[in-house]
């Protein structure tokens, strides 16, 4: 296509839509004017939010959702470091993310060094790519690039800086159509390798991790999961790639170490550990004459003292899934017994505490409430808070990224953009955002922007007035319980001057129904549930420091 004479701004703009964008959100400055001119003319959706941390996450979710890029939009100075959050999210967790951000003329200054860092040098440890534009004419070069850059495996952040006297000039380069890549599949040598070590265990494991999410792998491991026999548990960024509900579910290891699921892993002589990635926190610790490791990845195992596997699967996930499959053939002859006694024992305690009827509301009945209100296809996104570790391991997912959590950067503020995210890309299922207090304060004035777009959103807020994980690390640690409290606004009230509904629950019987009703009622609601932390002692440390696992 000729671009003979297209004002660079357009140029960038074209180039995005060649790229398949639908939705830019940002927060604009003077910077990115000729930007915001060039979208007003296209196809994209400009979607303004109420800060750039706002911005970067619900980008980086459009991203984990549909592993397309995500692209946001800021200004230079404290509007590009606003991104760091945001671009670590991304950096971490392996969801593809183009951040744009503007400067000053670079050809000729008039305003001294105001406002001026060195961005793209601030976010080079943090991104895959990141470049400053020095003339238009590169223009579709960098943001195929970028694209190509922040989605193949393993995806991540790639910021663009656009400096406004480029974005201003005249250009005469075509746009670089979008091409898609495609993996190879790991070899008949490691493959059989592979096999071999599976057929030769007795007591085999396969964990699922973030990484089997992203490609769409579950068919191919749900096959082999079925025609093999063997059991599987997951990573907390792993939930839901396979069913639950399956009866070869172990459970979540939401814990690194410590839990009833451990004393299946430690019993395991082999595990098959697909899409897992040594950023999120582990499932587990190897030692060296201990269990074997089969690491299938895209990418080979990034080895540490606590991870270094004996054979590697490298390679496009899902072909070579299937291909392990069609080379077993059938049911691996192992004992079961053991893990079918760990997972009676794991279902056991998931269910205490499921009807309790205390309130403030406990743990276990709060993620059992959301579990009778939320579908199969339903989506939970949350904040970062101890309740996620409650959610890890009581809530079951029974599909692909529908428990987003984030245990890679594990960043409080991003569950509300994320759910909002959610909730634009899939209208037609109940998407709720779950957020301690603390967290939800950090980015709530994108409620705003929720009820602007018109999202069919719950916010359900977990009010402790604290910041609850880290007091039960410091009761964890035998410190004293201080200096972790504070006040709150009332969330009715905050939820109606934003135009939202607000619902205040005063039992745990209420939770369900007031979800029911503000799910029908469609909307953006915010559900203030009063919650009751001290079985995170009872349970999370004092239970499992007395666990003795079966023999």
């Amino acid at each position: 296509m000729s671009t003979q004479g297209t004002k660079a701004s357009d140029l960038f703009v074209q180039a995005l839509e060649a790229e398949g964008v639908k939705h830019i959100f940002a927060v604009p400055g003077e910077e990115n004017l000729d930007m915001v001119e060039s979208l007003r003319n296209s196809s994209i959706k400009l979607v303004l939010t109420r800060h750039e941390q706002g911005a970067g996450f619900m980008a980086a979710t459009y991203g984990r959702l549909t592993g397309r890029a995500g692209v946001c939009m800021a200004t230079l100075g404290p509007g590009a470091t606003n991104f760091t959050t945001p671009a670590a999210y991304a950096h971490l967790g392996a969801f593809p993310l183009i951040m744009i951000t503007g400067q000053k003329p670079i050809k000729k200054s008039k305003q001294g060094q105001f406002q001026i860092i060195d961005v793209v040098n601030l976010f080079a440890p943090i991104c895959k790519m990141s470049k400053q534009i020095v003339h238009g004419n590169n223009i579709p070069a960098l943001v195929r690039e970028a694209f190509r850059i922040a989605e193949e495996e393993r995806p991540g952040a790639v910021l663009l800086e656009l400096p406004e006297d480029i974005a201003a000039e005249q250009t005469t380069a075509a746009i670089i159509p979008r091409s898609e890549r495609h993996y190879a599949v790991a070899d008949d040598v490691v493959l059989n390798e592979a096999v071999s070590m599976i057929r030769s265990a007795r007591m085999p494991l396969v964990l699922l991790g973030a990484g089997a999410n992203r490609k769409q792998a579950r068919l191919a491991l749900q096959e082999f999961i079925e025609t093999t026999g063997i059991p599987f548990f997951s990573t907390q960024m792993g939930k839901g790639v396979v069913d639950e509900g399956s009866p070869h579910f172990l459970g979540t290891a939401a814990l690194s170490d410590g839990d009833y699921l451990h004393c299946a892993i430690e019993r395991a002589d082999l595990i098959v550990n697909v899409g897992h990635d040594v950023v999120e926190k582990p499932p587990f610790f190897m030692a060296h004459g201990g269990k074997k490791v089969i690491h299938v990845n895209y990418r080979s195992a990034k080895v540490d003292q606590v991870y270094f596997p004996q054979c590697e699967v490298v390679g496009d996930v899902a072909r070579s899934v299937q291909k392990l499959t069609q080379k077993i053939g059938g049911k691996v002859v192992c004992d079961l017994a053991y893990f079918k006694r760990i997972r009676e024992e794991i279902e056991l305690h998931i269910k205490e505490g499921a009807d309790d009827d205390r309130f403030p509301i406990i743990p276990q009945r709060l993620v059992a409430e959301t579990r009778r209100a939320m579908g199969a296809k339903d989506i939970i996104a949350l904040d970062n808070g101890i309740y996620k570790l409650w959610y890890a391991r009581n809530y079951k997912a029974y599909e692909p990224n529908t428990v987003l959590l984030d245990n890679a950067l594990a960043t409080m503020g991003a569950g509300l953009p994320s759910a909002m995210m959610a909730a634009m890309l899939y209208p037609d299922r109940r998407v709720m955002a779950i957020c301690g207090d603390g967290g939800f304060m950090m980015n709530s004035q994108e409620i705003e922007t929720a009820v602007r777009l018109k999202l069919n959103l719950v916010v359900t807020i977990l009010n402790d007035s604290s910041y609850g994980m880290i007091r039960w690390k410091q009761e964890h640690a035998g410190f004293a319980d201080w200096g972790l409290e504070f006040g709150n606004p009332d969330f009715v009230k905050y939820a109606e001057a934003y135009g939202a509904t607000g619902h205040r629950v005063g039992s745990a019987a209420e939770l369900v129904p007031t979800f029911d009703r503000a799910f029908k009622a469609g909307g953006v609601h915010i559900v203030d549930v009063p919650v009751d932390y001290s079985e995170n002692k009872r349970v999370l440390i004092d239970e499992l420091a007395a666990k003795v696992c079966l023999i």
